[in-house]
């Protein structure tokens, strides 16, 4: 099969475009880098020409106020040249619990960004993953001096990035779910029991002190971002990721 890999150059996007070529597709990166524009639509008829499935995992460049606009703008381009491509597969990368935290101006943008796909005509899927592991130490560097680590005790269940795009280039290749599956590590953790493990790996003497108002995941409430039944568990753990 034919796939366009939009934001095929990223972190997940690089992974998948790696993944589905060794599995015998035709995988091709699409980017600013390469050409086409999500926001003006620039160079997308001609990337998802002759393409059986489109792949999504651009982002928002910020995660603010802003970010509606660009998921909103963004998806109504590819979709249209998706329709006008005859693609009979449309994926995209979303959050577990995305839904849940209507606080968060990030965490809505992602939720219009699957409310548009499944308003929409073509077959999709939705995988949605738990917190990057290769995302922590930038979560803690957020609320963080010389001395201390301030952390909610708001529950994760980190996944490696590599796990995730497995699990991308697995669904985007079989049928569309016209659904959404989740995505997550093997083990869930308090976020300020995960900086203590990340401080102690790394040799870091900073101290982790529980505050529950500090930073963006303060907003969540109870287990919202933890998989329910049904998810697809990966196999790497953290402890191993570290190491």
């Amino acid at each position: 099969m034919k796939f366009a890999v939009i934001g095929g150059t990223g972190l997940i996007g690089s992974k998948v475009v790696e993944n589905l070529n060794a599995a015998g597709h035709e995988a091709t990166p699409h980017a600013l880098s390469t050409g086409i524009d999500v926001l003006t639509g620039q160079g997308l008829d001609a990337a998802l020409a002759n393409t059986d499935v489109v792949v999504n995992l651009t982002n928002s460049p910020t995660f603010d106020e802003a970010s509606p606009a660009f998921f909103q703008t963004s998806m109504d381009n590819l979709l249209s040249a998706a329709q006008r491509a005859g693609v009979g597969h449309f994926v995209i990368l979303s959050i577990v619990g995305v839904d849940q935290v209507p606080e968060l101006d990030y965490y809505r943008a992602k939720t219009l960004q699957e409310d548009l796909l499944k308003a929409g005509s073509l077959p999709y899927s939705i995988v949605r993953a738990t917190q990057f592991m290769e995302f922590i130490e930038a979560v803690l560097s957020w609320t963080a001096d010389d001395n201390t680590v301030r952390l909610p005790r708001t529950r994760l269940q980190p996944i490696a990035a590599a796990d995730v795009a497995a699990a991308v280039a697995d669904i985007a290749a079989g049928a569309p779910l016209d659904g959404t599956l989740d995505v997550a590590g093997p083990d869930a953790y308090p976020l300020d029991e995960l900086g203590r493990i990340t401080l102690s790996f790394k040799g870091d003497k900073r101290s982790v002190t529980t505050d529950d108002t500090a930073g963006m995941f303060a907003a969540v409430q109870g287990d919202v971002l933890t998989p329910k039944n049904g998810a697809r568990i990966a196999p790497t753990h953290y402890t191993d990721w570290l190491k």
